[in-house]
């Protein structure tokens, strides 16, 4: 008979948040997946488990997967958690569930903490609809993409994101999407939780005078419907007087974007052709 994968939620920061099922499950399966076993065994040890730990993670997820899914096919029970949260959220237990999933083992959810949920739920935005964009590349032509990419979305958009790279996250933020307001919530549950709401410019004049300490989850405003009636037109006339008030041609191609829900890359084309032409 073939054993069962458990999805296990573990806490963000507080111990104390992991639920009484989860701690039961950890006791009773076979065999703990881990993204980093030695944060991994910091929780056991709290709570008094001693279980054989494998190391899986980014690097070697094709071949431990294989080795774990062979295990369930025998009959082991394995739990799969993550350093903080839920596991198989922007981490490596997805191709472990797929993998799985594919081969006729049962997947078992042991649900638990969310950063971006609990952040989402202390920002003060809107809850209704909204994404999860996970961390940006690092890669900055890529994560420009990405942004443009989803620049008129108008749910509340939720990022993760390093304190390394906090500053020029903001600015790209601001770059792409315009002035919106953003909640920034680091060490959530943790002794130094922190959840700041300011507007885009003024996370990014608070951080030019602080540094960055933590792991941040940043909740973003979306996007302003589009006004009705707003021409092409209409945009690149705004664009227009953009220009002529002093705004270089990226910024009021920008300006004009975000007040008509239009795109920034053609407003951008009509200005250009119309000094070429």
């Amino acid at each position: 008979m073939k054993g069962k994968l458990y999805v296990v939620g573990t806490p963000i920061g507080n111990l104390g948040d992991l639920s009484p099922r989860g701690a039961e499950i950890l006791s009773q399966v076979d065999y703990i997946a881990a993204e980093d076993t030695r944060v991994t065994v910091k929780l056991l040890n709290h709570l008094g488990i001693k279980k054989p730990l494998i190391s899986y993670y980014e690097h070697n997820l094709r071949e431990k997967g294989e080795q774990l899914v062979e295990k369930m096919e025998q009959g082991a029970n394995i739990a799969v958690v993550t350093d903080a949260g839920m596991p198989c959220i922007s981490d490596p237990g997805e191709d472990l569930v797929r993998l799985a999933a594919d081969r006729g083992i049962e997947v078992v959810v042991v649900p638990g903490p969310s950063a971006a949920i609990s952040a989402l739920a202390v920002s003060g935005l809107s809850t209704s609809r909204f994404a999860f964009e996970g961390f940006l590349s690092v890669n900055r032509p890529n994560r420009l993409a990405h942004l443009e990419e989803i620049r008129n979305d108008s749910h509340t958009l939720i990022f993760y994101e390093a304190p390394h790279k906090l500053r020029q996250t903001l600015s790209d933020l601001y770059s792409v999407l315009g002035d919106r307001r953003i909640s920034l919530c680091r060490e959530l549950t943790k002794i130094y939780e922190e959840v700041l709401r300011f507007s885009l410019s003024e996370a990014i004049a608070y951080y030019r005078e602080k540094t960055p300490k933590g792991e941040y989850v940043l909740v973003v405003e979306g996007a302003k419907r589009e006004t009705p009636g707003f021409s092409f037109e209409d945009a690149v006339a705004l664009g227009r007087r953009f220009l002529e008030e002093g705004d270089k041609r990226s910024e009021a191609a920008r300006k004009a974007a975000a007040q008509s829900g239009l795109k920034k890359s053609e407003i951008y084309k009509a200005l250009l052709d119309e000094e070429k032409g």
